[in-house]
């Protein structure tokens, strides 16, 4: 009898055992509206690939499909609560499409579940080398003696001409924005003495900077650039003037269970504290890793709206 009762154990254990191996990982397609050659698509792709490291039962698959709000539409029309789909969305969405131009989105904050914040990137303000301006005092001087400016920006209505409308607005300035159709393109513009000035990723203004044919000269955000190639660039928060950072946030469906989330969550956790990762983030792509809290998301985009509240006449002429 206990000869059975231990074979019938073992068949049990064995029959657990093939079941928990046999098992299917759910698979998490992830969602970037803007060009996979981005930096929130290359980072989407670095996440993904990591997932696996960290997860036996969720695997992160990157996806990159340039719309911004249609792209997002579609995610949202195409999706449900608890599907295995995530998309990312930002403050240019949340803060300044929703202002701006509302129409073009049928969506709101409301039809997500907020999972994580993929990184913070603090855009920096770069000059054309031959205004010899090394720093935002001799900006203030150079504005000041009535000069004309043009910027470069990514797209006429995105984070980066907010940015710059809020400070050279402040300034007072007679301000010209040139729309170009990516970032990368925008910050070598600049380069090219194709404008004066140009906002962009810090990633994206390094090769030209490091050429010599730009002066980087101030950071969109509260205090200097603590670390990396531009450290010390100075803050434009010091100096009183508007910022904020550009921000990725990762988004399930609205109704989707908590402990997906929160599993999720975790995930994401594990993988930007990944010391690989973070490195990669910090000396490659220049950006943060900075976690956040539904109270942080909510109080971020509260702050870009109230930008562009400030400064959409300028921006949209």
């Amino acid at each position: 009898m206990k000869k059975l009762v231990s074979l019938v154990l073992i068949a049990v254990m064995v029959l657990a055992c093939f079941a928990g191996c046999g098992a299917k990982a759910t698979t998490w397609t992830v969602t970037c509206p803007w060009a996979e050659s981005g930096v929130a698509s290359m980072v989407s792709q670095k996440a993904a690939a990591k997932s696996v490291d960290y997860s036996e039962d969720t695997v992160l698959v990157a996806q990159a499909i340039k719309g911004d709000a249609a792209t997002v539409n579609t995610w949202c029309m195409d999706t449900k609560a608890n599907d295995p789909e995530l998309v990312f969305v930002g403050e240019g969405l949340l803060s300044i499409t929703s202002e701006i131009d509302p129409a073009k989105m049928q969506f709101d904050y409301s039809d997500f579940v907020f999972v994580e914040n993929l990184y913070s990137s603090v855009f920096v303000l770069s000059a054309d080398a031959k205004l010899g301006l090394e720093n935002l005092a001799d900006l203030e001087a150079y504005v000041a003696a009535g000069n004309e400016i043009s910027v470069a920006c990514n797209g006429a209505t995105g984070s980066e001409a907010f940015l710059a409308a809020a400070l050279f607005g402040s300034m007072g300035a007679d301000l010209k924005i040139v729309p170009y159709t990516s970032a990368g393109e925008a910050a070598q513009a600049v380069s090219k003495g194709e404008t004066m000035f140009a906002v962009s990723h810090q990633s994206q203004i390094l090769e030209a900077s490091q050429q010599g044919n730009v002066n980087v000269i101030a950071a969109f955000d509260e205090s200097a650039i603590e670390d990396g190639v531009f450290a010390g660039v100075e803050g434009v928060g010091e100096h009183g003037y508007p910022y904020f950072r550009n921000r990725c946030f990762i988004m399930a469906r609205k109704g989707t269970d908590a402990a997906k989330i929160a599993g999720l969550k975790d995930l994401y956790g594990k993988i930007l504290n990944d010391a690989e990762v973070s490195s990669w983030l910090a000396d490659t792509m220049l950006l943060e890793v900075d976690t956040m809290s539904e109270a942080d998301v909510q109080a971020h985009i509260d702050n870009v709206r109230s930008i562009v509240i400030a400064y959409k006449d300028v921006v949209t002429g």
